[in-house]
């Protein structure tokens, strides 16, 4: 019987080299110096072959595209949330308080704290989007 040697995962690039602050991500420009220091440092009896080269800056060029598809995602979403926020003005909701009691009020004034849309429900400030259970 042939054995079958187990393969491993490729790690998230994200959390083998750090950034330069903590929570950073690596941009452009350290791509860029990374890859002259490789240039620079390589064996000149073995230099980089071009589709190493080309595999690494597709590479980048994905997951630059990726970042900034991500980023748009996340835009969008917020725009949402704000557009659900603004539509319920003058609408009857219910939600849960912070003691798991379900209450019911008319929705009058929308702001946003912490790039997030809170709602004004009769009087009571800082109701979430999230906790809202019923719209009439």
């Amino acid at each position: 019987m042939t054995s079958i040697n187990p393969t491993s995962s490729t790690p998230d690039p994200s959390t083998q080299v750090p950034g330069s602050g903590s929570g950073s991500a690596l941009g452009k420009d350290d791509f860029l110096k990374m890859l002259v220091a490789q240039l620079q440092n390589q064996d000149p009896m073995s230099p980089m072959k071009d589709m190493e080269f080309i595999g690494q800056m597709a590479s980048f060029s994905s997951l630059e595209q990726i970042n900034n598809l991500a980023a748009a995602n996340d835009r969008m979403a917020d725009n949402l949330s704000s557009s659900t926020a603004i539509g319920l003005l003058g609408k009857t909701v219910s939600w849960v308080d912070e003691h798991d009691q379900i209450q019911t009020g008319v929705v009058e004034k929308v702001h946003t704290a912490g790039g997030k849309p809170l709602l004004t429900v009769s009087g009571v400030e800082g109701v979430d989007l999230s906790v809202i259970t019923q719209i009439a």
